[in-house]
């Protein structure tokens, strides 16, 4: 049953990823449908026309008019609930997002991640383990393909990542099981402060079934729990049917409640922040009723994502490392406490770019305990070279170029030099992943 009658006008706000595949998903189905977008030349803008020639398209602003006389407004996620064009409307038109679409469409069960950081690595462990038991898994969402390409009769599961802007036009999304893994602060320069970030990535559990919590981080737990089965991970010892960490001297194990699971040692993504992204995929495996045993496996055997705390080379003893994606505090801290413990000569970070508001004091504190040097570039460096001089050397650089030399040249035999920028790249590429890319070939120059 087509959750939309053929006399309605939806307004897609918002080209690029996203409103491409809304206007697929309207096109195959024969709606009316129109674009908005307040750059004059959006992404996206040559395949729409391909697609459905002759479809209205107002680029360069928002015509409120319009929106007013539409059925709905679909939202992309990158335009604000907040935008004034939007709050003007949102009151006589139902404005509403792509998963909110999907959540109502898909015919099997959703898994969904969310969090500040990790996202990413969780929901390619469980869609990996959910392909190794022979389900027919459709992965994606803000990793990858959007939801609503996603949509197939033959799938059997849907394994999500949802960003904070996908979940603020969310109503229900009903997923069999859900999480937020951790929660630091971000996109500051959106949400006024960490309680309205904190209420967008709760929507999450709106309808769920089986919550998945970290036990450690109270901001990412709801506020009330009832109604839904809770499993709780963590770094510490757990409890019965819990999942955490066993410790015995130097060797750590992966645990659900007594039982041993995995050495810890065995996963080749390391660090503890690793430990945490495993514990999660399988609490979230265990709710989707996937095989313990042959989840376990596939843990073994995941390498990891391109731009999270991915390994590079080694030159001259000096190991190189890609964490190009942490484009917050967060997520930086995350790496420097992962690896940090684990490696036995100095860590140098290079990081900076936009900063999106961010307060820069907690990074502060945990560089001070983890890294030897640092090296600063991008818009916001000024802010980073200040809070992080009286604690260690510092230099300053203007490109990846010299900030990967600069790096090599203050490091020795057994140091690690970890890009993880704890800011956005937009000051100066076109996204993190060609930041991360840049960094490799500087290092392979070496």
């Amino acid at each position: 049953m087509t959750i939309l009658a053929r006399d309605r006008h939806i307004v897609i706000v918002g080209l690029g990823v996203t409103g491409l595949s809304c206007a697929r998903y309207l096109h195959e189905r024969g709606m009316s449908f129109s674009v908005m977008d307040t750059r004059y030349d959006p992404p996206g803008l040559d395949e729409l026309n391909q697609l459905a020639p002759g479809i209205e398209v107002i680029t360069g602003k928002l015509d409120r008019n319009r929106l007013g006389e539409a059925s709905e407004v679909w939202l992309s996620p990158g335009v604000p609930l907040a935008h004034p064009d939007i709050a003007a409307v949102k009151d006589q038109v139902i404005v509403r997002g792509d998963v909110d679409v999907f959540s109502q469409e898909a015919k099997a069960p959703i898994i969904a991640i969310s969090g500040s950081n990790g996202k990413s690595t969780v929901t390619s462990m469980v869609g990996e383990m959910a392909k190794a038991c022979g389900v027919h898994v459709a992965i994606g969402g803000n990793l990858g393909t959007p939801v609503l390409d996603l949509l197939a009769p033959e799938v059997e599961l849907y394994v999500v990542e949802l960003s904070s802007f996908q979940l603020e036009t969310t109503e229900k999304l009903g997923a069999k099981a859900a999480t937020v893994l951790n929660l630091s602060q971000d996109h500051m320069d959106r949400y006024p402060d960490m309680m309205a970030y904190h209420l967008a990535k709760m929507r999450v559990f709106f309808g769920c079934r089986h919550m998945v919590l970290n036990k450690q981080d109270t901001l990412a737990q709801p506020p009330m729990m009832e109604g839904a089965e809770v499993t709780w991970f963590s770094l510490t010892p757990p409890e019965p049917k819990q999942f955490g960490v066993i410790s015995s001297g130097d060797r750590h194990f992966l645990a659900r409640g007594s039982e041993v699971l995995l050495d810890a040692d065995d996963l080749k993504v390391k660090g503890r922040h690793n430990w945490s992204n495993a514990l999660a995929a399988l609490a979230l495996a265990q709710a989707a009723g996937l095989s313990l045993p042959i989840c376990l496996e596939t843990l073994k055997e995941f390498t990891g994502l391109e731009h999270r705390c991915e390994w590079v080379g080694k030159y001259n003893g000096i190991e190189f490392i890609n964490d190009s994606k942490a484009t917050n505090v967060g997520a930086t801290i995350a790496a420097l406490e992962g690896l940090g413990p684990v490696i036995s000569g100095q860590l140098v970070l290079i990081c900076g770019g936009q900063g999106k508001g961010q307060d820069f004091d907690a990074l502060f504190k945990c560089v001070e305990r983890h890294v030897g040097a640092a090296v600063v570039l991008g818009q916001d460096r000024q802010l980073l070279r200040d809070g992080l001089a009286a604690r260690m050397p510092v230099h300053e650089v203007n490109t990846l170029e010299e900030a990967v030399a600069a790096a090599a040249a203050i490091s020795q035999e057994g140091d690690l030099v970890l890009l993880s920028p704890a800011c956005a790249s937009l000051d100066m590429f076109r996204n993190y992943m060609e930041r991360g890319e840049e960094f490799k070939r500087w290092v392979k120059a070496l």
